[in-house]
Parts: C-alpha cells; sequence; structure tokens
C-alpha cells in the first residue's frame, strides 16, 4: 500500500521542490527586486533574478504565463529604461514611477503565485513542522494559505452565474458592486469559518506529533537553487 501511495505521489509530481526551498526563493526575488536599482552590476544581478521565476514556471511547464510574463515585462522594462527617461511633464512622471514599481513587484507576485499553485496544504503544514514552528503560527498560515485560491475559485463561480443569466456588468460600477463584491464578500465570511473548522477537525491543533503522508526534502535542484540565489543575494548585499 505505502508503494502505491509513493508511485501515486512520484507520478503526480515528476519535478517538485521542497516548499522551504520555495519561501527562501521567494523572499530573494522579493528583495532583490523590489530594493535592488537597475544602475552597474545590479542590471544583471536584478535580470539573473528574473530568471528564477521563469525556470520554475517552465519547470512546472506553465509555458502560458511564461510567455505573458516575458512579454509584459519586456514592454514595461524598454518603457522604463528607454522611452520614459527622454520625455517630460507631470503625466509621464506618474506613469514613469508606477511602471517601476510594478516592475519591482511583479516577479514577487509571481514567485507567490507559483508557491500556492504548486504546494499542497499538507505540504507546507510538513514544512513548517519541520522547521519547528509553532502551531500558533501553522495554523493560522494554512488557513491563509487555502483561503486565497478558493477565494479566486469561488468568484469565478460568481462571474459564470452573472453570464448565465445574461447580466453585463461593462461600464456599470453599482452593478459591479451588487452582483459580484457583495457576494464575494458574504462567501468570504463563510469561506474564512469554514477553512478555521476544517483545520481544528483535521487535529491541527492538537498537541500530539502528527503523520503526514507528504513526502518533502531538499534534492539536487533544491540545492542548486539555493546556492543560485544565495550567490545572487550576497552580490545584492556586497556588491
Amino acid at each position: 500500500m505505502k508503494m502505491e501511495i509513493d508511485y501515486i505521489f512520484e507520478s503526480k509530481k515528476s519535478i517538485s521542490l521542497d516548499p522551504r526551498t520555495k519561501i527562501f526563493l521567494m523572499i530573494i526575488v522579493t528583495t532583490i527586486m523590489t530594493a535592488g536599482s537597475s544602475v552597474g552590476i545590479m542590471y544583471y544581478i536584478r535580470f539573473a533574478t528574473l530568471i528564477l521565476p521563469l525556470l520554475l514556471l517552465s519547470i512546472d511547464k506553465k509555458w502560458n504565463i511564461v510567455c505573458r510574463l516575458l512579454i509584459t515585462y519586456s514592454i514595461l522594462f524598454i518603457l522604463e529604461l528607454k522611452i520614459f527617461p527622454i520625455l517630460s511633464g507631470l503625466g509621464f512622471f506618474i506613469l514613469g514611477a508606477l511602471i517601476g514599481i510594478y516592475i519591482r513587484i511583479l516577479p514577487g507576485f509571481i514567485m507567490g503565485y507559483y508557491f500556492i499553485s504548486t504546494t499542497t496544504v499538507s505540504e507546507f503544514i510538513a514544512a513548517m513542522e519541520r522547521m519547528h514552528l509553532s502551531n500558533k503560527i501553522i495554523i493560522p498560515l494554512s488557513v491563509v494559505f487555502r483561503f486565497f485560491p478558493t477565494i479566486k475559485e469561488e468568484y469565478s463561480y460568481i462571474k459564470d452565474a452573472m453570464r448565465m443569466r445574461g447580466i453585463n456588468l461593462c461600464g456599470d460600477p453599482v452593478k459591479m458592486l451588487e452582483y459580484r463584491l457583495v457576494p464575494l464578500m458574504i462567501s468570504i465570511t463563510k469561506i474564512g469559518e469554514e477553512l478555521s473548522a476544517s483545520a481544528l477537525i483535521r487535529g491541527l491543533d492538537s498537541s500530539g506529533k502528527r503523520t503526514n503522508i507528504c513526502k518533502i526534502g531538499f534534492k539536487l535542484l533544491d540545492v542548486l537553487l539555493i546556492i543560485y540565489s544565495s550567490l545572487l543575494f550576497l552580490g545584492f548585499i556586497f556588491l
């Protein structure tokens, strides 16, 4: 039975990273991209950092997101470095500032998306327990970890319901508020309560040692990515 379970998990995720590696990479990418400059050696460090989310998404075969990220980031990067410096006016200054902020936070959001979409709650809890964190931290984080994907799913259901009823919300913010946001806010309240109850039912608040069917651990790919990102961070600090 154990061999069958192991086979199912290994075949489902032939290439997977340890959740702790994903958290580490997410912190490194967010720090370098938001705090780093685009002058001198930092230009190349930021470019090398941007490779990380693209590489991880490619490993997970999310080619559509990789292409969209490459196109979006290339356009914004060209606008920031080549177009807006030669333009003048308050409007261009504000737009350039917004684009600059978006360029810096976009890779961090992509890493967050990758982390949530490729990590199950059980894997996340197992990783947190390996880090010897308290249940007072693990339980709220596990609820939040499941909260955002559930909200996204609920919002898609609301959109489908509006489409089936022929309600077009384009250009009407009042209808948008009434038919989408109000049901979503009600769903958020219920979902929060249900996820909290689910966490307690699964025994997450138990003081005893829990077993976990998920197999986590550092592999060669984890080690290589940690070394690569650590070198980038050292360059960010000292260069």
